[in-house]
């Protein structure tokens, strides 16, 4: 982690949530990384399964009477890996929330080829059909505005690593964008290529720098690059 950090007493193994790492925690805050395959929050198909309920049961300590809870800031995909922060309460959601374009967020993604500006903006009007399929759409008024930041860091063989700056967070916006610009992420089943080897989307939230609710501090954190990804362009 980098930025203004203050200590505080680190979880036992013991007590790390299944399928999450806990990077810091304090009154207001938890922040997380998820590991790829994890919901975020509950459907009408799995409910306990999901980040969301598994913190709750870590801050109630498995007392189901206890009145503690975390409250959803945004959301990554079930196949994407990386950072989540989660509020504790709900001034510090509304906080975040009302301030979450302001903060800094980047991922890493692994692609398909080699990509001949190796950094740029993409932008579009994203919009979703009935099958619930997100596409760019040239008429401003049924979409919302999307803008993508993106910077080459590592190609080899017929892959490239780059680093994603996310100026929106519209849904599925990384992948909808690197796919229509020529790209897909690998392991994208929706907007990628059909493929045999690669089944696990390469798509990391790897760092976000956030105003801190509470003492009004810049704090950033950040995690290492999955070593499926160094795998994939042989870093």
């Amino acid at each position: 982690m980098q930025g203004n950090i203050y200590p505080i007493k680190k979880a036992s193994v013991k007590r790390q949530p299944k399928g999450l790492s806990i990077l810091y925690e304090d009154p207001d805050i938890l922040v997380v990384d998820k590991i790829a395959g994890l919901l975020t929050v509950g459907t009408d198909r799995e409910k306990q399964k999901t980040a969301h309920f598994i913190l709750n049961d870590y801050v109630r300590k498995g007392n189901e009477r206890s009145k503690n809870r975390v409250f959803i800031v945004h959301r990554l995909d079930r196949d994407t890996s990386g950072i989540l922060i989660f509020a504790k309460n709900e001034k510090t959601k509304r906080y975040l929330q009302d301030n979450w374009k302001e903060f800094s967020k980047t991922y890493l993604t692994v692609v398909h080829g080699k990509l001949k500006d190796k950094e740029g903006v993409l932008t579009s009007y994203l919009t979703e059909n009935k099958a619930f399929r997100v596409y760019s759409t040239n008429e401003p008024e049924k979409g919302k505005f999307s803008k993508t930041g993106y910077k080459v860091i590592k190609e080899s063989g017929t892959y490239s690593l780059l680093e994603i700056n996310l100026f929106t967070g519209r849904k599925n916006q990384i992948r909808v964008h690197m796919s229509e610009n020529g790209h897909p992420v690998v392991g994208d089943k929706i907007y990628g290529i059909a493929e045999k080897g690669n089944k696990q989307l390469a798509l990391h939230s790897t760092s976000l720098t956030i105003i801190h609710p509470l003492t009004k501090k810049e704090m950033s954190f950040k995690t290492e690059i999955p070593l499926y990804f160094k795998t994939l362009v042989k870093l």
